[in-house]
């Protein structure tokens, strides 16, 4: 699955005007391998052994760079911002449990935007996200 989330991402960036270059290939590896959120810390970590001289402002330039074409989702916890990889194989509109711990999401396969149009009669949604945060039953076991 991630080589495919990777080529797939890939061809985003290359679509919207971005040159492929092998660390950024290896940014998007990171989320596809994980496949939860992670912060950027936790990115430099993966890749530091690789990229020595990789800067924070690198690494943040590109997951914004991500977040804009759509090969990332952010998100914040605790005044930190987290960084996904995109649903790109899923095609249908959902939402994610996020565990606060390790930062494992699990798919929602419904959405509460139905309950929420009804309380807004006569408001226009331009968009929406729903989340729910908590500790996923491995990090309960694990103590």
């Amino acid at each position: 699955m991630p080589v495919d989330t990777v080529t797939i991402a890939l061809q985003k960036l290359k679509k919207h005007g971005y040159k492929y270059t092998q660390k950024r290939e290896d940014i998007i590896t990171v989320f596809a391998e994980a496949n939860r959120y992670l912060s950027a810390k936790a990115v430099l970590q993966a890749l530091e052994a690789e990229y020595p001289t990789l800067s924070y402002d690198t690494i943040y330039r590109n997951l914004y760079t991500f977040v804009d074409v759509g090969i990332l989702e952010e998100t914040e916890l605790n005044n930190e911002k987290l960084f996904r990889i995109t649903c790109l194989h899923e095609g249908h509109h959902h939402h994610h449990f996020i565990c606060q711990q390790c930062g494992m999401t699990i798919a929602l396969q419904m959405c509460p935007m139905d309950f929420f149009e009804q309380q807004l009669e006569g408001c226009q949604i331009s968009s929406h996200r729903f989340e729910i945060f908590g500790i996923c039953k491995d990090c309960l076991a694990a103590g």
